[in-house]
């Protein structure tokens, strides 16, 4: 099953068990450390795998068989990154980050006027939301939205379309309006 499947409920339980572990997640490290957390889940799955093993080792003994362990196909299977793997994951991380460290220089550095105008409006912006929010409070508002806003605009998609095109237009002919004002801010032809 693919992500988008998840996030558009195909099915509902695979979505709704994702949804609520990542959302039990986030909300156990609002109350608790990352390190109590990871604690806390290591030794609920161990605590499962060995109750499981007994069981079965119980359960062979009482009944005689020799079924062996109850893991022996997941303990074969090679997990092991290929060193392709870890290049082709590499090549990607560096690419990410050189392609950010050349815009943030573009932006810093006033490259284009009305971008660099536009993220310091968004920086601006994000102290006042870094002022209500925390970011694990952010995460888990992203997780909702990942899960709820694919579904809505499924079913809304005439509506919502209707009124981002009003707000495009009536954003674009706000900054035309500005552009037209500030000296040497045209921009180029896209």
């Amino acid at each position: 099953m693919c992500a988008i499947d998840l996030l558009y409920w195909r099915n509902v339980k695979q979505s709704g068990a994702v949804f609520s572990s990542v959302l039990l997640l986030l909300f156990s490290l609002t109350q608790f450390s990352v390190v109590s957390v990871g604690a806390y889940l290591a030794l609920a799955a161990l605590s499962a795998t060995i109750s499981f093993r007994i069981y079965k080792s119980v359960l062979q003994a009482v009944q005689k068989t020799d079924e062996g362990h109850p893991f022996k196909a997941y303990l074969e299977i090679e997990i092991a990154l290929s060193q392709d793997q870890i290049s082709k994951y590499a090549d990607k991380i560096l690419l990410y980050t050189n392609t950010c460290m050349k815009e943030l220089r573009r932006l810093f550095l006033v490259q284009d006027l009305i971008d660099s105008l536009k993220f310091a409006v968004l920086m601006w912006l994000l102290t006042y939301v870094g002022a209500l929010f925390n970011g694990l409070t952010l995460l888990i508002l992203a997780v909702v939205s990942m899960f709820t806003m694919p579904v809505v605009y499924e079913k809304h998609q005439a509506q919502i379309d209707q009124y981002v095109g009003l707000i495009r237009t009536q954003v674009n002919s706000v900054v035309g309006k500005i552009q037209a004002k500030i000296p040497g801010a045209k921009r180029k032809e896209e």
